[in-house]
């Protein structure tokens, strides 16, 4: 009796990820065929990105609260509060925009270490 095929008969058992280069189970990538590591860097540079982006969106809250609302001494504690909460989801915000910015590029190698030692220059 012949045994029943699915889809994944047709696929290699390892396979190399595309951003270090490096060969992996396929069950071990995800779909784009990057590995944990990868993700894990990309997702970490996300967060940095995403902090200069949180940083920026609550200089602009902070400009708009202090130019246009122009706010009392009433509650000072309450409008840096604000400020705080709009950098912090603007830092969120910005991680997942940047992260699948990466994702969509997709750039292939760029974790990637070439063999050898070429620091001494030869």
């Amino acid at each position: 009796m012949a045994r029943k095929t699915s889809w994944k008969d047709r696929y290699p058992d390892g396979a190399t990820c595309v951003r270090c280069l490096v060969e992996f189970e396929l069950a071990k990538l995800d779909r784009m065929l990057w590995c944990d590591d990868c993700r894990r860097q990309a997702r970490n540079r996300a967060g940095w990105w995403g902090w200069l982006l949180g940083l920026l969106f609550g200089a602009f809250v902070g400009g708009y609260v202090w130019f246009v609302i122009r706010p009392t001494d009433l509650v000072p504690g309450g409008w840096f509060g604000t400020i705080a909460m709009a950098i912090w989801l603007g830092a969120k915000i910005g991680r997942e925009f940047v992260y699948g910015a990466m994702r969509i590029r997709n750039a292939r190698a760029v974790e990637a270490v070439p063999p050898g030692d070429f620091s001494d220059g030869e």
